[in-house]
Order: C-alpha cells, then structure tokens, then sequence
C-alpha cells in the first residue's frame, strides 16, 4: 500500500508547486510536461511492466519500480533545469508504474478472488488520500521550505518501502520456466503508446484535434498500435495476448472501469474550475471542494470490497455503481456550486459510486483469467484505467473549449492550459470584467458547465451498458463461514 500511495501521491503533490518550479527556471513552454510526462511514462510502463512480472516474478519487478522510483526523486529535487527536471519525471514515472501494476498483481499472488475485493478497497483509499493529502502537503512545503521538498520527500519513504518489501516478500513464488522477451513488441507498444498518449495531452492542454501535431502523433500511435497487435497475434510469448480480448468477462471490467476513470478524473480536472469560475473563489477554496469526491471513493471501494467478499460475485455491486454514477452527476449538474452542502452531498455519491467499480472490476478481471497470466491482466485493467483519465480530460476539455468558444468568452482559446493557476486566461478574462458584466459571465459559465456535466452524465451511460452485459460469475476462492 505505501508503494501504491507513493506512485498517487506523485500525481497530486506536484501540481501546487508548478508556479515556483517555473519561477525558477523561467520556462514556461516545458512546465506542463512535469505532470503529463510523469502520466505518460507511467501508462506506458504499467503494461510491460506486467509481463516482465509474470516473467521473472513480481518480488524483483518491484523492487526495480521503487528503486528507479526513488532514485529519479533524487534526481527530480536536485535538478537545475526545467529539461533536466522533465526527463527525472519521466524516470520517475517508468517508477511509478512498476509500483501501483505491480503491487496489485502481488495480491492477486497472494490472496485468493473471493477475498481480493477486501485488498482492492485498501488500494483504492491509498488513491484518496493521496489526492487530499498531496495538495496540502505540496503547498506546505513550497510555502515554507522549497519546491524540491515535494520530491526529496519519497526518498526516506521510496527507501522504506524498498527495504520493507524486499523482507515480506522473500517467499513470493518465482517462475521457473525459461523467460522469452518480446522485445519488438515492447518497441511498438511504447512507440504506438506514446504518441496516443502525447496527442491526447495535447488536446487536452488546449490544442485542437485537427492540429498538424496531434494528427501526426495519432497517426503514429495508431499505426504502432496496429503493427504491434499483428505482432503479438504470431509471437510465441507476446507481451499482450491477443486472445485475452476475447475474454468477455475481462473486456467488459475493462470497458467499465475505463468509463469510470473517464468520469473521475477528468472531475477532479473540471469541478474546482468550475467552482472557482462560478463563485469567485480562490484555488485553494478549490482544492478543498474536491474533498467530498475524494472521501466518498474509499468508502465505495470499502463496501463494495466487503460486499464483494461476502457474496462470492462482482456483478451486482459494479452495477449499483454504474447505475449511481450518472444520478450523481446530474445532481451536481443541477445544484448550484454555491450551494456547498448539497453539491458535496453529490460529490460524495459520485466517490462512492467510482470506489464500488473500480476494486471489483479489477477483481472481475483477475477472476476472469489463469493464474500465470496475473500480471497481463492486472497491469491491462490499469492500463484502462490510465487511459479512461487521459481520454476523460481530454475530451471534457475541448468539449468546454469549444462551449466557451459560442459564448461572451469566446476568445478564451487556451483556457485550461494550467488550470487553477492565477494566469488562467479563463478566470483573467472574468476578472477584467466588473459589476453586472461579471455576472453575467458568471451565469453563462454556469449553463455551460450545467451542460458539460449533462454530457458527462450521458457518457457515464456506456460504462452502464458494458456493467449489465458483464456475466454474473462467481468468484474463486474460500466459501464463506456459515454462521
């Protein structure tokens, strides 16, 4: 768990500290790479990183992800440029990756279907504690001591955590057979992974679909990922096994829990902008708005984990959450960001509704496929995951981009590059209006994002359709005590 809340923590706890990093170095063209490269290594590993595991076992590829973690946190907190700064994130983030893939594929070693919903839920509180504590503890830091804190900080608990891990985990089973590297498809999934990814944070910083840049880099992914597919289809030891998307069960834990990560984070994106553009509020007023959402994912993950257990059957509690996720987003779409209490009450349900699928989907898809495909399975349903937040912000963004773009603050083109920083074109343009005027900005900012979140809410309805598809299989494992 402390290798699951380091690896979050690194996604969260950078972000207040982006004003005095560029500060700094008086770079503003690379500041957004110190989070997007961080995310875009860090999908990319997280399927490899899966494969090696089931190779050459989990214990070592571990080890490896939180010691290059570690390491590049050094190097991240004495970096004296932004270029020297951006390539440790990345680093870090091939780190990270290995961390949350493989930590995850470890409990499905150790613990059998029935009980893996219980662990799942654990995981999922290290994610929401994460998200509240990083904010606090990164702006505490850089206030009062500096920004290369928010890395320096991993370095005393990246070394725990190695030690601690290389003592528990001696009598994890490695595999004995003699490992084949796909080395070839390794190349075409990192080339054609990358640049998906690179065009989709593109987009979401702003820049259009139609761009020079962001078609090239999908063409190049989605070539890559062609070429990698006919690949892995005539391997011997494919690092992807094709036939596990025709794996029903799988496939549909995975559609569900990408629509969920869709939903959940580009949220944490959208509502404090949201919150600060409608009510005036401060950016840390904004962070705090997000404590609801962020609450109400632990508790869904808890009870969904033990409900799960209980039962022996995954189905039924992806379902409840697939059905409150859309609710929740329209209750919050129709209660107005003033009203505190009764849009948290909203925010609650929609963390609670993310905390009852995500768990149990990964516990679906491990239930789904054979043990020494373990890692495959864990580090693809993470690989979705991944995917759904990036494709999320992405597309909710330049869906807001263009709402702006037919209404007074049409000429806000680069709106949500650095959200919630004080540079914000979006909240500038609001604050060179006065009186009346500002109002009434107000008013249409709150219609489109009234129907920004009614969009959302439709969207949800796809992860609904792929839940009640889902067979309602068993679960493996010990048959509960009678009582």
């Amino acid at each position: 768990m402390l290798a699951i809340f380091l690896g979050a923590l690194d996604q969260t706890i950078v972000a207040v500290s982006m004003p005095a990093i560029s500060a700094q170095f008086h770079d503003v063209e690379l500041l957004a790479w110190v989070i997007s490269g961080y995310m875009v290594a860090m999908t990319v590993a997280v399927p490899i990183y899966g494969k090696l595991g089931d190779l050459f076992g989990r214990r070592s590829m571990i080890l490896v992800g939180v010691g290059l973690f570690t390491a590049a946190s050094l190097f991240c907190g004495l970096a004296q440029s932004m270029e020297q700064l951006v390539l440790a994130r990345v680093i870090q983030g091939i780190g990270a990756g290995g961390m949350i893939s493989v930590s995850q594929a470890i409990i499905g070693d150790v613990v059998p279907p029935r009980e893996r919903g219980r662990y799942q839920g654990y995981f999922s509180s290290m994610y929401a504690l994460a998200s509240v504590t990083g904010p606090v503890l990164g702006g505490y830091m850089t206030e009062y001591w500096s920004w290369r804190w928010v890395f320096l900080i991993n370095l005393p608990l990246g070394l725990a955590a190695w030690w601690y891990i290389r003592r528990t985990l001696a009598g994890l089973v490695t595999p004995q057979r003699k490992p084949v590297i796909d080395y070839l498809g390794t190349l075409l999934l990192i080339i054609g992974l990358t640049s998906l990814l690179l065009a989709i944070t593109q987009v979401g910083q702003g820049h259009a679909w139609s761009s020079a840049e962001v078609v090239s880099l999908l063409l190049v992914g989605l070539l890559g990922l062609s070429i990698f597919v006919w690949h892995e289809r005539r391997f011997r030891e494919p690092l992807l096994p094709m036939h596990l998307f025709a794996n029903r069960p799988a496939v549909l834990c995975w559609c569900t829990i990408f629509f969920t990560s869709f939903q959940a984070i580009s949220l944490t994106v959208l509502m404090p902008l949201r919150f600060q553009t409608v009510t005036g509020a401060g950016a840390d007023s904004a962070a705090l708005h997000l404590l609801p959402l962020a609450m109400g994912l632990p508790l869904g993950a808890f009870f969904g984990g033990r409900r799960t257990s209980q039962t022996g059957r995954y189905k039924p509690i992806i379902v409840s959450g697939a059905l409150l996720m859309p609710v929740a987003i329209i209750g919050m779409a129709l209660s107005p960001p003033q009203a505190f209490w009764l849009s948290a009450v909203f925010m609650v349900l929609t963390g609670i509704a993310s905390g009852l699928q995500f768990p149990t989907s990964l516990v679906g898809a491990q239930n789904s496929a054979p043990q020494h495909q373990m890692g495959v399975v864990t580090s693809t349903t993470n690989l979705f995951r991944s995917l759904g937040g990036a494709v999320g912000v992405a597309c909710m963004s330049a869906l807001l981009l263009a709402m702006l773009q037919h209404s007074s603050l049409g000429h806000v083109g680069g709106a949500l590059v650095n959200e919630g920083a004080s540079g914000n074109l979006l909240l500038d343009s609001l604050n060179a209006a006065e009186g009346a005027a500002r109002e009434a900005l107000r008013g249409e900012l709150l219609t489109t994002f009234r129907n920004l979140l009614l969009v959302s809410a439709a969207i949800s309805l796809l992860g609904l359709a792929a839940a009640l598809s889902m067979p309602n299989h068993s679960l493996r494992g010990r048959e509960p005590a009678p009582a």
